[in-house]
């Protein structure tokens, strides 16, 4: 049984109202009743005089809470100026904006208690402000709302209740990125968010997103510090170590945040906390999560259930997620897609390349898709994608992916469509694709792989499945491609190619060394031909001489023998 632990980082609350991006963010800074342009420590942070936005009466400022800008002077609307008051700010480019109104006390012996008033924006109250809002030092010194402005204009009204004038200490307009705590359907133009608090847990100051060297895109929001939940057995823990991929679009979190966490004990295994809200309001819940305790190295080590009200939300969170760390790692997968904490939650956040599914009868979400295709992606496919046994679909074409597709995919029983096409595949088709009984579309054109077909998949083809094996020479057994002869591996296939080579060569040398002696033999022949008519004429006359002679030798025997001759 493994022990529950929790690390809680972040909590945010988004409270909602219904009524891209370059590198420069459009931001707007004004010191309400300043005469001129001022710089507040400590971070040096410049803010526009007060002119021509509005009415009022400006004033010398009391700062109700520490966490309240360095600034000496405010503006203050009392009722003889009306009942509603505005500042209607031009000029505002189109996009996305995180605006924050900063609340003052008035330093006059005549205004001894804190003003009560509702705040509006662009036409929709987003807060009234409560009894003894000046007495703490945390978010209630502000209204933090996010908002989408199109039409160059930023109107930010204030309506007194009877309960002293409202006193405006500062008005700050950044510009985040337009996806900013994105929550799904209904994201978008009329839909107003306002922060209700934001925590860092286990850190011991709260600080702004400047204070962090946070990104320009994060719209310096203020996160609020807590050491413990009120659990005697929670504790703080804290890291050094980089935390990739933190400070990333669309919410750009500051990296530091997800230094710090606070850790539940075996002996009280949940962590618990508890809110204050609003009744028939809708709210947002961002839980973050990072592993930075060093004793946890692999998966199961931490699994736990978040739950609300009661009511688990999300089931055996794993904040280590093996399988899909195989896979980032195997596949070569670029930085820019991050793959870090949980793929599917928050819901609005899954990981790039990776489509999640609420299963009902397990009451957690799971991946059923993957879409890497067209990534520039140069690694291979492990086994352990099996253990992904949900996945309905995997789209991973058009990458430089090679190696042999893995006869794990098999067992993922609940696959539907595959699309391996446009990479670099080798080997064999695994016989074990036969065993997808759900498999409807399946691309495995333009690789490298060889050999037979398996027989399940070609007759698949017959219950309108859809089957691309186009473009891999090696191939064979199904219609539209070529008819398989005996198999040979590639050693054997090399073998035969040296041994016509070495038979070629000999039978080459053999015709060079025949032709050669038949061509002395008949230059011998020619040679002879050519010399037999002297040959026969001195034979003929040798003998001649020789048989004169031998007469001769006779005819003086003769002589001899007979005595003197007449003629003697």
């Amino acid at each position: 049984m493994l022990r529950l632990r929790l690390i809680l980082l972040l909590l945010a609350f988004c409270l909602e109202l219904k009524p891209s991006f370059s590198r420069a963010p459009y931001a707007l800074r004004i010191s309400c009743g300043a005469r001129n342009d001022v710089h507040s420590p400590p971070s040096n942070t410049l803010w526009y005089k007060d002119f021509a936005y509005t009415g009022g009466i400006p004033g010398n400022a009391t700062r109700p809470s520490f966490i309240s800008p360095k600034l000496s002077t405010l503006r203050y609307f009392p009722l003889s100026e009306g009942p509603e008051n505005c500042y209607n700010i031009n000029r505002v480019p189109h996009g996305h904006y995180s605006v924050r109104i900063f609340f003052g006390l008035v330093s006059e012996p005549s205004f001894d208690n804190e003003p009560l008033f509702d705040v509006s924006v662009e036409g929709t109250l987003i807060y009234s402000l409560p009894s003894g809002w000046s007495n703490h030092d945390d978010e209630r010194a502000f209204v933090e709302a996010f908002i989408f402005l199109k039409d160059g204009t930023a109107s930010l009204c204030f309506h007194s209740t009877g309960h002293g004038a409202p006193a405006i200490l500062a008005i700050e307009i950044l510009q985040v990125d337009n996806k900013a705590y994105y929550f799904g359907p209904g994201y978008g133009q009329g839909v107003i968010l306002r922060t209700d608090r934001r925590l860092s847990c286990g850190t011991r100051d709260p600080k702004f997103g400047v204070d962090y060297s946070a990104d320009h895109w994060g719209g310096d929001r203020f996160w609020n510090s807590i050491q413990t939940f009120g659990e005697i057995s929670d504790r703080a823990i804290s890291t050094t170590n980089s935390i990739k991929q933190a400070s990333k679009s669309p919410n750009f979190y500051p990296e530091a945040l997800y230094q710090t966490a606070l850790v539940s004990s075996d002996s009280q295994p949940d962590l618990a906390y508890t809110a204050e809200v609003e009744p028939n309001r809708n709210y947002s819940i961002w839980l973050h999560f990072a592993e930075i305790d060093p004793s946890v190295t692999a998966a199961g080590q931490r699994v736990f259930d978040i739950s609300v009200n009661g009511d688990i939300k999300f089931r055996d969170v794993d904040i280590v997620v093996r399988a899909l760390q195989k896979l980032k790692s195997a596949l070569g997968l670029p930085l820019r897609f991050g793959w870090n904490g949980d793929p599917c939650v928050p819901q609005q956040h899954p990981w790039s390349g990776v489509d999640c599914l609420y299963d009902r009868t397990i009451s957690k979400y799971v991946i059923d898709g993957l879409g890497l295709d067209n990534q520039g992606l140069r690694g291979s496919l492990p086994d352990d994608i099996s253990q992904l046994h949900h996945l309905q679909n995997i789209n991973l074409s058009g990458n430089s992916l090679h190696g042999f597709i893995p006869s794990s995919l098999g067992k993922i029983a609940s696959l539907e469509i595959l699309d391996l096409s446009y990479n670099f595949f080798n080997g064999s088709i695994p016989e074990s694709l036969g065993q997808l009984t759900l498999l409807q579309r399946l691309n495995l054109n333009s690789n490298s792989l060889s050999g037979k077909v398996p027989v399940a998949l070609g007759g698949r083809l017959l219950h309108r499945a859809s089957y691309n094996f186009t473009d891999n020479k090696g191939l064979c057994g199904i219609p539209g491609l070529p008819t398989c002869g005996p198999h040979l591996s590639a050693g054997a296939k090399i073998g035969i190619g040296l041994g016509g080579c070495v038979a070629f060569l000999l039978l080459v040398t053999c015709l060079t060394c025949w032709w050669k002696r038949r061509q002395n033999i008949l230059r011998a022949q020619r040679i002879a031909a050519r010399d037999a008519p002297y040959a026969k004429a001195r034979t003929q006359f040798s003998r001649d001489v020789q048989m004169a002679r031998h007469h001769s030798h006779e005819n003086a025997r003769t002589a001899d023998e007979n005595g003197p001759s007449l003629l003697s």
